[in-house]
């Protein structure tokens, strides 16, 4: 199966739709007043079609299995045929399109089969997928005109003694988002991280390194001051989704605000822990942009 593990967890929704066409109006009375030998068609095909959307992930190899969390099916007739469409919601990392379609087919299926004894031209037409939502469709945000800058805070690197990865994780994240950005490296001191804060001309200054609770981790208090305001729900979700993948995630104090229009990020500086916060929080973050210019929210 595909790798979700970097995936943040949202609310997903998909609804499905299949039609069944019968051949006669007589069916179609025989369905309406529950006359159909074989028992009340949308009834069992319901409880069917529930069964269907559950065990999707044991029919089909690379299905994750998720947690269903509603699932609504429902009937209209239209003369001799009836459209099913079946609504299925999560709040998961992967979407439920396929559970949706899975269901509806189930569905289908066993209108079928409860009506073959009575009509021997049952059809089942197209199995189809009519909308869904919650993943990156949904959240679609703009990054043209965006850079940054990254600024690597750590007294063992800013010597020649170690090598920068965090920092080059942070602009492989951001490039994929097709946002440029510039690696500047700096000690550990306080000054040089206000300096590097002040004279940044981009949209965003991200730091990675002195976020932890070390003699030398002065990151946080030096930025912290100089916001304008700080984006306590960004650093909230970065510390909970490291919390999830890593139990010292809760000792990081990740920072996250805006200072001059600008967005100022601070994270941690091991190269994993700054590759979560930046899956954790983009390209939603981006979305502060529009606000900042004064847009409504979509």
């Amino acid at each position: 199966m595909v790798d979700i593990t970097h995936k943040i967890t949202t609310l997903r929704e998909a609804t499905a739709i299949a039609v069944v066409r019968t051949s006669s109006e007589e069916t179609i009375k025989a369905i309406r007043e529950n006359k159909v030998p074989k028992g009340n068609v949308f009834e069992m095909a319901k409880a069917a079609g529930l069964l269907g959307v559950k065990k999707t992930p044991e029919l089909l190899p690379d299905c994750h299995p998720l947690p269903i969390e509603y699932t609504g099916i429902e009937y209209e007739i239209n003369g001799l045929e009836i459209q099913i469409s079946v609504r299925v919601k999560t709040i998961y990392k992967t979407g439920v399109e396929v559970e949706a379609m899975h269901g509806a087919s189930i569905v289908a299926l066993t209108m079928y089969d409860m009506l073959k004894p009575i009509d021997k031209n049952v059809e089942i037409g197209c199995i189809r997928l009519q909308n869904k939502k919650g993943g990156k469709s949904s959240f679609k945000v703009n990054s043209e005109g965006l850079n940054a800058k990254i600024v690597v805070c750590s007294d063992t690197i800013s010597k020649g003694q170690g090598e920068d990865k965090a920092g080059k994780a942070i602009a492989s994240k951001l490039r994929e988002q097709g946002i440029e950005s510039e690696i500047s490296i700096i000690p550990d001191e306080a000054e040089e991280i206000r300096s590097a804060l002040k004279n940044a001309k981009t949209n965003m200054v991200i730091f990675t390194g002195g976020t932890g609770v070390g003699p030398r981790d002065v990151t946080p208090e030096t930025i912290e001051p100089l916001l304008d305001l700080k984006l306590k729900g960004v650093e909230e979700q970065m510390r909970n989704y490291g919390q999830q993948r890593m139990p010292y995630a809760m000792l990081s104090r990740s920072v996250a605000g805006i200072m001059d229009g600008k967005v100022v990020l601070a994270l941690p500086g091991s190269t994993k822990g700054a590759a979560e916060c930046m899956d954790a929080i983009f390209p939603h973050v981006l979305h502060v942009f529009k606000v900042i210019e004064g847009k409504r929210h979509d």
